[in-house]
Parts: C-alpha cells; sequence; structure tokens
C-alpha cells in the first residue's frame, strides 16, 4: 500500500488537471446560445498572444485541403473554360457567410452544379471556427449576429416572418418550389444562428437582410416566431403538416370517398336478393 500510494496521488492529480483542461476548452468553444462554437468566429478562443493568428491559419490550411478546388488558392473562385466560375468569389462574403453553410453542412460541395442542401456538417466545431475566421480575413462582410430569442416579440415576429419569409418557405416553415428547379428549403432544422446568419447573408436565391431591412431586434422576433413554428398550437384540430389545402383536400377525399363507398355497400347488402327462378309478380 505504501508503494501504491504515490502512484495513486500522480494519477489523481493528472486527472484533475485533464479535467481542468478540457474545462476551459469546452468554455472557449461554447456559444451562448449552443449553437456554434467560440465567441465570434475570428476571435481568440484564450487571451494568448497570437492566438486569433493561429486560429486563422489553421482555418487557411483547411481550405487549402477541402475548399481550395472550387473557391480558388486566394478566396477569389475558379474561372472554367466556358468563362464561368466553378465556386464563387469569398472575398467580402463575411464570417456570417461560412458560418452559415459549414454549419448546416451545405459546404464543402461533391457537384458545384448542384444546389447545397442540409446535411451532418463535414467539420468539428473547432474546424468550423478556424474556416470562419480565415474567410472572414478574406475582407469585410456580414459578422455572425448576436442572436437573442428569449424576451423576443413572438407576434412581431409573426408579422415580420409572414411579410418577408412565408412567400418563399411558406407559412409553415415547411419550405416551398421556386424558379429554375430550385427549392426554399424548411426552416425547422435551423438553429437560431443559423437562421440570424442566413438573413443577414441570404443564401443562394434569398435576398440578405441588412440592419437597415431588418434590425437586431427584428431578427430576434424573426428567430422566435420561428422557434415556435416548430411546435405551434393547433385549437382547431389536427395540423396536418401545416401544408395547405393538398394534404387537407386528400383527407377530405379519403375519409368522404371512402364513407361514400362503405354506405353504398352497406344499403346493397340489405337490398333483396331475387333468384333465376323465381316468378315474376
Amino acid at each position: 500500500m505504501t508503494v501504491l500510494r504515490p502512484l495513486l496521488v500522480a494519477v489523481g492529480t493528472a486527472a484533475v488537471a485533464t479535467a481542468a483542461v478540457l474545462t476551459v476548452q469546452g468554455v472557449a468553444f461554447a456559444d451562448h446560445d449552443g449553437d456554434r462554437p467560440g465567441g465570434a468566429p475570428g476571435e481568440p478562443v484564450s487571451d494568448a498572444p497570437g492566438a486569433e493568428d493561429e486560429t486563422i491559419e489553421a482555418g487557411r490550411e483547411l481550405y487549402l485541403v477541402g475548399c481550395v478546388s472550387c473557391h480558388g488558392p486566394e478566396g477569389a473562385g475558379v474561372a472554367t473554360a466556358a468563362g464561368d466560375f466553378r465556386g464563387p468569389s469569398l472575398l467580402g462574403s463575411g464570417e456570417a457567410a461560412a458560418y452559415y453553410y459549414l454549419s448546416t453542412g451545405r459546404m464543402p460541395l461533391a457537384n458545384a452544379e448542384e444546389q447545397p442542401a442540409r446535411k451532418k456538417p463535414a467539420y468539428t466545431p473547432s474546424e468550423i471556427e478556424a474556416l470562419v475566421a480565415y474567410v472572414g480575413s478574406l475582407g469585410d462582410g456580414p459578422e455572425v449576429p448576436d442572436v437573442g430569442p428569449a424576451g423576443a416579440d413572438i407576434a412581431e415576429g409573426g408579422v415580420l416572418y409572414r411579410s418577408n419569409c412565408a412567400p418563399c418557405h411558406s407559412a409553415a416553415g415547411i419550405g416551398g418550389a421556386l424558379s429554375y428547379g430550385r427549392a426554399a428549403p424548411s426552416v425547422h432544422p435551423s438553429t437560431p444562428l443559423e437562421i440570424a446568419a442566413a438573413i443577414r447573408v441570404g443564401p443562394g436565391q434569398m435576398p440578405a437582410f441588412s440592419e437597415g431591412a431588418l434590425s437586431d431586434r427584428d431578427l430576434d422576433d424573426i428567430v422566435a416566431y420561428v422557434e415556435y413554428l416548430d411546435s405551434p398550437e393547433n385549437p382547431g384540430g389536427a395540423s396536418l403538416g401545416g401544408a395547405g389545402p393538398i394534404p387537407e383536400g386528400f383527407v377530405s377525399w379519403l375519409f368522404g370517398v371512402g364513407a361514400l363507398l362503405a354506405a353504398t355497400l352497406w344499403i346493397g347488402t340489405r337490398a333483396p336478393v331475387r333468384g333465376r327462378g323465381s316468378p315474376r309478380p
């Protein structure tokens, strides 16, 4: 026991030190809403001198491996033989755009011709933090917004959503068809920070809404309303997905026509059946 006691003390000390380090790292990369790593992408994850530069350099290394084939070595895009660009320029696109595309798994994209769709992110939160910091260093652009929907006005958010978002994403937020084979995605899988970032940068065919068009307060209200749409109240009965008259009509036909057929069959079984040899009256 005398021999094992120093070993146990050493192991215990190492465990406490490891837990302390992990706790500090967790605080450094935690988002205030739990939606993104770090404080704001590009900010130092510690107080050590040069931490921001190290984060940007780490993002550049990731960029040169996973992004350079479409966006070019300097982020200006890659021109094709036809004069088009395989990937758009990232110069001045800002941190918000990088965060939105990376956190929703829409980038990197295997085929530059297809519409980016939500999938599992290809990078870890710390890698996304580094890539966002690097893209933000390529020029001035929208920063990742600071979202606080806790004390927002849901009713006002509903008014703003129906005016600016519902024409494409539908009143229920389930998405909808656009022109040229494109589609507006559903807003339900999105986190508050992803919603706010999308509003500021306008991904795809979506218009970008600056602070002059929608203030930060408006942003909080819209985010709160979109969160409400995840589980809205339905005092009138089943919502049927909130997809409008198509599923409602289908249910009406299914139960209505089914009820008529059942009634017809029941009436038929109640009628007397006359045999072939039965005498006529």
